[in-house]
């Protein structure tokens, strides 16, 4: 079965892609290399003997997603993960993030609903719930007032499917909401690759360590937790990455309760910045250099996931834990600047 694979090259896309051709699937990357690299498909076929097949264009050229669709009839689904997804940047490029984030979500869409079957799996986000009102958050937690544009377009985007298949019941779809993806893949052939400044936590981390950063910056230890700095639920990319092979094997088999469908995927688990920090040290035997300053726009106090309908229904729990993770995550990035 071909599946396609938007923003496969980069971090969650690349290791779903892996797990997907352990599958058996036969996998098509879509990947416009603005935010990954080229190399990522070596890492892929070292990993699986095998090399995705490969399309490098923009999903926001509306022609060229039309194309792609007459190019693979067969295609019985996708996975969308090409998005801009950097909280803090997404406050200054508001309208970057909807262009980047929405218009190809709708070119896909269409394509899709041309088949007379089509499925569908939507990377969201815990963002859509905002600063929730309880812990852990459910999948019936109040959608909230988006904290930023980013979390806006996640919010948006599941209101773009839902509001598809009702009037496509062809069209099979999950939105998975993710919390906070770490780690690399066990043979250290792929994992987390930020070009330029890193927006996520763990690469700067590891960057950090390993002397390509002075320092890594806190944002705020002023915050209403014990310690005083963010929680999150932190996710090995690898549990989520089989999260996406067991969605789309849901969709296929036709075993969904409804064609539109919302799972939490993470842990259940939260953890501090400084929790992160500590297992860092911990697993590496590092010092970190790290220096608190003020709060950063867009930010909410706390978040992790209750995971039990994922546990439940799709039969998916996560095995690793947060110092696996980060051992990944180190062993990766020493391995990335050995090789430069």
């Amino acid at each position: 079965m071909q599946i396609a694979v938007t923003g496969g090259l980069g971090f969650i896309g690349s290791h779903t892609t892996v797990e997907l051709q352990q599958a058996g699937y036969e996998v098509v990357i879509i990947d416009n290399c603005s935010n990954a690299s080229l190399s990522v498909l070596d890492g892929i076929e070292r990993i699986t003997g095998i090399r995705p097949l490969f399309e490098n264009f923009d999903l926001r050229e509306r022609e060229k997603v039309k194309h792609f669709f007459r190019k693979y009839p067969d295609l019985r689904g996708i996975i969308h993960f090409a998005a801009s997804k950097a909280v803090g940047e997404s406050v200054e490029e508001p309208l970057l993030y909807y262009e980047n984030n929405l218009a190809t979500l709708v070119y896909l869409l269409q394509g899709l609903t041309e088949k007379e079957q089509a499925h569908f799996i939507f990377s969201s986000s815990c963002t859509v719930y905002g600063q929730a009102e309880t812990m852990p958050i459910t999948e019936n937690a109040p959608v909230q007032p988006a904290e930023s544009p980013y979390g806006n377009t996640k919010q948006i985007g599941e209101e773009i499917i839902r509001d598809t298949c009702k009037v496509r019941p062809g069209l099979q779809a999950i939105s998975l909401r993710y919390f906070n993806p770490i780690g690399a893949h066990p043979s250290a052939e792929i994992g987390e690759l930020p070009l330029g400044v890193p927006q996520n936590l763990v690469p700067f981390i590891t960057q950090t360590a390993i002397g390509m950063r002075e320092q890594l910056s806190v944002f705020g230890d002023d915050y209403p937790t014990p310690d005083g700095t963010c929680i999150r639920d932190y996710i090995h990319v690898v549990d989520l990455a089989r999260a996406h092979v067991i969605g789309m094997e849901r969709l296929l088999k036709g075993k969904n309760s409804s064609n539109y469908e919302v799972f939490n995927v993470g842990t259940g688990t939260g953890s501090s910045v400084m929790e992160v920090i500590q297992s860092f040290e911990r697993v590496s035997g590092e010092s970190l250099n790290y220096k608190i300053v003020k709060r950063r726009p867009g930010d909410i106090i706390s978040a992790y996931a209750d995971t039990k309908k994922a546990n439940d229904e799709l039969g998916w729990h996560a095995e690793f834990s947060l110092d696996d993770a980060m051992q990944s995550a180190w062993t990766w990035e020493q391995k990335v600047r050995n090789k430069h």
